[in-house]
């Protein structure tokens, strides 16, 4: 039973990174990251097909060896929560909820911005 509620979320958020990579707006990395964690749960076979995958298999890894974001995927992020921010403005929810969304993509953005970045990572090893 616990296998099949990780192979679950594995093609769950798969099928959302596919998606992802479909819909401007819509990550595709992250679901690939939670992919691979939940995989690595309870899916060894998939867990190595994404982390060998030719376009998503390196962030995948650096992700998991170093917590590391490239500065491309910072940079789209936080274009997309700006816009998101911005269109929730225009919209009918209510001001709380307004606020809400806006504020948590800003400390998502900031938290985001904290991350290293893979060339730095690389670079600080080769000084060592």
């Amino acid at each position: 039973m616990k296998i099949l509620f990780w192979r679950s979320l594995v093609v769950i958020f798969i099928v959302l990174g596919f998606i992802g990579a479909l819909l401007p707006g819509m990550p595709t990395t992250v679901f690939l990251i939670l992919a691979a964690w939940a995989a690595s749960k309870g899916w060894p076979q998939m867990d190595a097909w994404l982390l060998n995958h030719p376009k998503y298999g390196p962030t995948l890894r650096n992700w998991r060896e170093h917590g590391t974001v490239p500065r491309k995927a910072k940079w789209w992020a936080s274009i997309m929560m700006c816009i998101s921010g911005i269109v929730m403005l225009f919209t009918n929810a209510p001001l709380l909820v307004k606020i809400f969304t806006d504020l948590t993509m800003l400390i998502v953005a900031i938290w985001l911005w904290t991350r290293p970045e893979p060339n730095n990572i690389l670079t600080k090893q080769d000084k060592t």
